[in-house]
């Protein structure tokens, strides 16, 4: 959980490998809930079930609170995704530009940071999602398209992934402390718009304020690439991202951290 060398936490990798292994059940979580309810389950997995499995889950020494568990997320904490915060299902806002924001392990932080800017410079809402396990989506997510092609004239199911993100509208902005294609394996699942943020490349910095800037996945970059996603889909005009780019400071022409 050291910061400063290699990837974010000298591993951007690991839970791409977890998924290699069929029986390695692996999560990434934010806060304390979180590992609890996952604990919990793999105790009954393992221990009760006998099933044929074990669980790798990613934790951080990083201070910062840890708020209540928000009602009856139980289950979407175990299958991956669950909403933190946001408008409830079938709620619409027409007044404001929408944006799903995705996160992972600590750097949820850094995403609901970013919706805080969103609102308070932009007038952007968002729909913010923990996602404790990107592995766990795209499991369902294949199994859901394997029944579906063994089983053509059946009613089609449906990941858990589409069942979070149908009703919602905005793009999609996904970041990690990982490597892009961590969260890019649910791409496929999505029914809008996705850009993934993640830590490719080599990390040369002393703090993980400083690391995560260099690897643009911080509040700052998630709230340009929101803004910029809005802007492709004709949302808001792309003057209003380059108001972004000079409010938070950003060098556009800053060496791309895959390539240094």
């Amino acid at each position: 959980t050291l910061n400063g060398e290699g990837l974010q936490h000298q591993d951007g990798h690991s839970h791409l490998q977890a998924a290699m292994i069929p029986n390695c059940v692996s999560y990434d979580p934010t806060f304390a809930y979180e590992l609890a309810v996952i604990i919990q389950d793999g105790m009954r997995r393992m221990y009760v079930n006998q099933e044929n499995v074990f669980y790798y889950v990613t934790v951080m020494n990083e201070n910062y609170a840890h708020p209540a568990m928000p009602k009856g997320v139980e289950d979407g904490i175990i299958k991956g995704m669950y909403l933190f915060r946001g408008q409830e299902s079938g709620v619409r806002n027409q007044e404001k530009p929408r944006i799903q924001l995705l996160g992972s392990g600590t750097i949820l932080r850094e995403a609901i940071a970013a919706a805080e800017l969103l609102e308070k410079d932009f007038g952007v809402a968002s729909d913010i999602w923990s996602v404790t396990s990107f592995n766990e989506l795209r499991r369902n997510g294949l199994d859901c398209e394997r029944w579906n092609m063994l089983h053509p004239e059946a009613k089609p199911r449906v990941s858990h992934v589409e069942k979070c993100l149908a009703k919602r509208t905005g793009p999609v902005i996904a970041v990690t402390d990982y490597m892009k294609s961590y969260a890019d394996q649910i791409r496929g699942f999505m029914p809008q718009h996705c850009k993934v943020l993640g830590t490719d490349g080599f990390g040369r910095s002393d703090t993980r304020k400083k690391l995560r800037q260099f690897f643009e996945v911080d509040r700052f970059y998630i709230t340009i690439a929101a803004l910029k996603a809005l802007a492709d889909e004709g949302t808001i005009s792309n003057n209003v991202v380059s108001k972004a780019i000079r409010l938070y400071n950003i060098n556009p022409d800053k060496p791309n951290p895959t390539t240094v």
